[in-house]
Parts: structure tokens; sequence; C-alpha cells
């Protein structure tokens, strides 16, 4: 089968305007139907003296009606919104023609996640990969997507340079992006010019903050995690990154941009005795809807005792190093470099016999919840 541009040579500079046809056997009734009843507004009609073709236009939409003899129906989406539009979300109606008009929510409400009550560990291994937008490769570090409450992706990039991506914005309760590897060149709306991420540095996306990645390094690695875990992604074709203006302290729906750095950053003790952290700002930015930190062994310590927390989800990433993961009920699992685990609440967990090279990146929703210690190995 011949490739289009074989069979009909187009150049987009050709083109002085672009509409859906629908061909229709109630050409008048449905043009009545578009205009009066859905607010498309006429633009073009030809012939004159008995009319075949309308083109009109409205919601974002061109469409242009075709008198015919025959078609196929076609189906319109239309996003409607505000307390009595949204209670019509999910209805259709036909034309008079037979095209269906599907209703839906634009602003459909995020799922908060709900308490996780199962261990869950993700390894990394081969063939684990498979190729995702713009060529990117993607592993599943949550299978299930926990219900479809959260996501968590790690994504590879394999080859540097700039990468292909247009400005646009997520509608998200909460958004990660860590670096684990390599180097990626982002930019956003109100933050300064373009900046690089580097391994160990991490932002948060806030909802629909306008963003841009421009460039990677060969190999680069990222971790992202998104609340919930479906959810919408919007193209934005007319703002210009970076914008004019530089408001750092700029929030979007109740959230700050976070930039944290690895470099320089303070390591404290950890909630877990044995290890240390540092804090990156993340919880207190989305008013402790959801916390990151970045937690190491200290080599040397006492083995670490045993922990319950009261979060609703604690997700956890290995950096580098090992350990031996235990769970009340559960049998022992060695994780290592790569792998992901999911910790429910009111369980004991404990991390044995860590490698002293031990990194765990920790997503914890809410970002403050309550840790108890319980037994050390020595103690049981």
């Amino acid at each position: 089968m011949p490739e289009p541009e074989d069979t009909l040579p187009i150049r987009p500079d050709w083109i002085r305007r672009a509409a859906v046809a629908l061909p229709t056997t109630a050409f008048d009734a449905d043009l009545k139907f578009f205009t009066r009843q859905l607010g498309f507004r006429l633009d073009r009609i030809w012939p004159a003296d008995r009319p075949a073709f309308a083109a009109i236009s409205g919601h974002g939409a061109a469409i242009l009606l075709e008198r015919s003899a025959s078609f196929a129906p076609g189906l319109i989406r239309l996003e409607v919104e505000g307390p009595e539009g949204a209670g019509h979300a999910g209805a259709e109606v036909q034309t008079p023609g037979g095209h269906r008009i599907a209703l839906g929510d634009a602003s459909p409400t995020l799922r908060i996640p709900e308490t996780v009550h199962q261990f869950g560990v993700q390894r990394l291994r081969k063939g684990g990969w498979g190729v995702g937008r713009a060529g990117m490769l993607y592993r599943d570090l949550l299978p299930d997507s926990l219900g479809g409450a959260m996501i968590a992706s790690h994504i590879r990039i394999e080859e540097a340079g700039p990468v292909p991506d247009a400005v646009h914005y997520h509608a998200v309760a909460f958004q990660l992006i860590f670096c684990h590897r390599g180097w990626v060149r982002l930019v956003y709306e109100d933050q300064g010019p373009p900046f690089v991420l580097a391994a160990g540095d991490c932002v948060i996306q806030p909802p629909e903050i306008r963003h841009r990645v421009l460039e990677a390094s060969g190999g680069v690695e990222v971790i992202e995690i998104g609340v919930p875990a479906e959810h919408l992604t919007t193209l934005d074709h007319e703002m210009e990154l970076p914008t004019p203006r530089h408001r750092p302290d700029r929030e979007f729906a109740g959230t700050r941009f976070v930039l944290h750095r690895e470099e320089g950053a303070r390591w404290d003790p950890w909630r877990i005795p044995g290890f240390e952290a540092r804090e990156t700002g993340i919880a207190d930015a989305t008013r402790g809807l959801a916390g990151v930190r970045v937690a190491r062994w200290i080599p040397g310590s006492p083995a670490p005792p045993s922990v319950r927390h009261e979060g609703d989800i604690l997700f956890g990433f290995v950096r580098s190093g090992a350990m031996t993961l235990r769970g009340d009920g559960h049998p022992d699992m060695g994780v290592s470099a790569g792998d992901a685990f999911v910790l429910p609440p009111k369980q004991s967990a404990r991390f044995d016999h860590p490698s002293d090279d031990l990194e765990i990146l920790e997503v914890a929703l809410p970002g403050r919840f309550r840790t108890e210690l319980g037994p050390t190995p020595s103690d049981s």
C-alpha cells in the first residue's frame, strides 16, 4: 500500500483551514441542531440555491456538514462543566441525521489515593521495559497502579540530545520527577530560565503548571510519580517558555513548585534508626499532601528495628545497594538497586542486612505520618 505522501503530496504551508467532514442525509435538520441547540457558528455554506456543504465551528472544533445519500454515523465528544453540565457527563444524544453526541466532564474529579493494605515488590529485570511516549522507554513500578490511585514509572532515554516535547500541563493532584541517573534539561512556567536536573535532584510539577522537557543526556533515567494514575495531559500551543515573569512563590491549586538539589542538601536522622535522610521540602509545598525524602544507611550502625507507619501510601525505590525486606506474614524479599516496594500501614516491616551503599527514595501520602518503632533483631 503506497504511503500517503506518495499519492497526495501535502505541505503544511499550503493548508488554509481544516475541518472534520460529517456526511448527513438530514442536512437541514442537522445544521439547525448544531447551530441552534449546540451553539456552533455557521461560517460558510454553498451552493446558495440548494446548499450541500456547511462549514461550522465552535467549542474548539471545525465541522464540514456534507449532504449525502449514504453515510456512516460519526461520534463527537463535547466536554461540559459546571454543576449542572457535569451532572450530564456520560449522556449521549443523536442528531436528526444520526450522528452521536457524547458528553464528558471537562474537569473530572481527581481521586486521592486510598490506604494500601498489602506489601508489593517490583523487581528490576530484563525485558521489563516498553516503548512509550516520544520513543522513551517505560518500566512500570506499580503494575496495578494501586487500584488506579498512583502511577510510578521508571523512564529511560537512550540517546542524548533534544527531546521531542512540547509545552504541556497535567491535571494532577501530585506529580514528582526524580532524576535517578544522568541529567535532563527542563523549563517551567514562572520558574525562570531552563535548568538542568542532575542525578539525585527532583522537582514537583504542581497541577497545571506549563512545562517542557528540552534535552537529556544519553541513558538518563528518571522516576515519575503521578496521583491519580490516570490523569489528563493537555498541550498548550500558545504559551512560550520561559515566561517573562519569575514567580517562584506562585501557587498552582495550592501547591508550590519545588526544585530540590542533592548537592549541598542537609542530612538528618531518619524515621528509622541507623539511617539518615535529606528532606526535599515537598511536604510543605503540597500542604502535607505528599512527602519525598531520600534516605541512606549509616555504615556501622546497629541493626535497624522493625517499624509500623500510619500513612496511606508509602512507596520506596532502591537507588543503590541492597537489603532484605521483612514484613508481617510475608516471606523475606531481597531488594536491590532498581527495585521498588510498597509498605502497607499498621504492619511491621524491617530493613534487614542493609549494604553500606543502600539508598532509598521514599514517597509518602500524606507527607507527614506517625512511625512506631518495634523490636530490633536482638530483641526478638
